[in-house]
């Protein structure tokens, strides 16, 4: 099998598709993914799909190579040059390091930090068999970063974190610069920091998901199975009661059509949503509404919506144009989610990427609209201005 063709032609789609910057272009024609997932056939390493390669003893996934549009793009945020120092938060396959020892090439320094042995322990050999003996792989919570090559010009974390370390901050050089998938209310955006002042600032945001971190840095978000036959898990961005959401989920639902809120102009074609929808939406309730959670699940595909104890309101993000609401109340909730929409349309449908994100010390006192806390930082956000 040509897999050197199979290479080319993924990058060449990511290069059309999303302008990926010919530095991290080459850099992903020259590291073999394949030799970081050994198992998959070739034609399946080189899609544009990520692929699990760890699950626990619950079936969840654990550990995965990323997929490769969301790996182009986050390099492309953090900017790495020759001759600079790079900290990696969450090993994986190892092939991200490998992509970053390319970019720090001639004479940077990658260290790849992972919480479990043995996801380091394969990352490493996997490193070896690329050709790429330099790159440190460190057994360690990545919480703690790497103090012994401290000071870094760059630290990219690979996996969803709630907060951001206090050893992130201190490890990175004056003019560092961090991209993280930030938890924001429970939703996961990646967001490259540099300082600014006293804070953080983001420089870009893009919409992601990631496995969360364990370890000292794991955070309030919350994934339960709420059925198991069919599958249904939901997720929060933190814990609370909903009681017995199953028996909701599999009562018939109110439908309520969304009509001609989907683009603010028409209503859609064969009742599909059109683009933007899928990420927009989720970043309005994150910002909006308490009581957001979002569903995956066999019968209701991916959706997000408000849950309440026993009752909650869906919207499809991908498939029909409609608000279900299931349950005892399930009628006035999926109201309430259908006024959400018509708000988002109404405010021009702001997407993730216009997001401003100031990461504040803790019990700073900053400005809204959303103002999240946490442990060791405050996080602000703001929409775009329209006009």
């Amino acid at each position: 099998m040509d897999v050197t063709g199979l290479r080319e032609s993924m990058v060449a789609k990511l290069t059309e598709q999303q302008g990926v910057s010919e530095r991290v272009a080459a850099a992903m024609r020259a590291v073999p993914r394949h030799l970081f997932v050994p198992g998959v056939p070739p034609d399946e390493a080189y899609r544009d799909e990520p692929i699990v390669t760890r699950r626990d003893d619950a079936g969840r996934p654990t550990s995965s190579s990323s997929q490769p549009a969301i790996m182009a793009a986050m390099l492309d945020q953090l900017d790495v040059r020759p001759g600079h120092r790079v900290l990696e938060i969450g090993a994986g396959t190892g092939y991200n390091a490998a992509l970053l020892a390319r970019l720090a090439a001639p004479g940077g320094l990658v260290v790849c930090l992972d919480i479990d042995a043995d996801v380091a322990d394969e990352a490493r050999a996997h490193l070896d068999e690329a050709g790429l003996p330099q790159v440190e792989v460190v057994c360690r919570d990545g919480a703690e970063g790497h103090p012994e090559r401290a000071p870094y010009d760059r630290l990219i974390a690979t996996v969803g974190a709630w907060d951001l370390a206090p050893a992130w901050m201190e490890q990175l050089a004056p003019g560092g610069r961090m991209v993280v998938p930030l938890d924001v209310n429970g939703l996961q955006l990646s967001v490259a920091l540099d300082r600014d002042g006293d804070h953080w600032t983001s420089r870009s945001v893009l919409p992601c998901g990631f496995m969360r971190m364990r370890g000292s840095l794991a955070g309030t978000e919350v994934t339960e199975v709420v059925s198991r036959d069919p599958q249904v898990a939901l997720s929060l961005p933190g814990p609370r009661e909903l009681g017995d959401l199953a028996a909701a989920l599999g009562s018939a639902p109110v439908e309520l059509p969304l009509g001609d809120l989907l683009d603010g102009r028409k209503a859609p074609q064969d009742g599909a949503w059109d683009a933007g929808h899928h990420t927009g939406v989720p970043m309005w309730l994150a910002l909006h509404e308490p009581r957001w959670c979002t569903v995956l699940g066999e019968e209701h595909g991916f959706c997000a919506g408000i849950a309440e104890p026993s009752a909650v309101a869906l919207l499809p993000l991908w498939g029909d144009a409609v608000v279900r609401g299931h349950g005892p109340g399930g009628e006035r909730l999926a109201r309430e989610l259908l006024a959400h929409v018509r708000a988002w349309t109404d405010a021009g449908r702001p997407q993730p990427t216009g997001l401003r994100i100031d990461v504040h010390p803790a019990g700073a006192d900053v400005p809204g609209p959303l103002v999240v806390r946490k442990r060791h930082t405050t996080v602000s956000v703001a929409l775009p201005s329209r006009g």
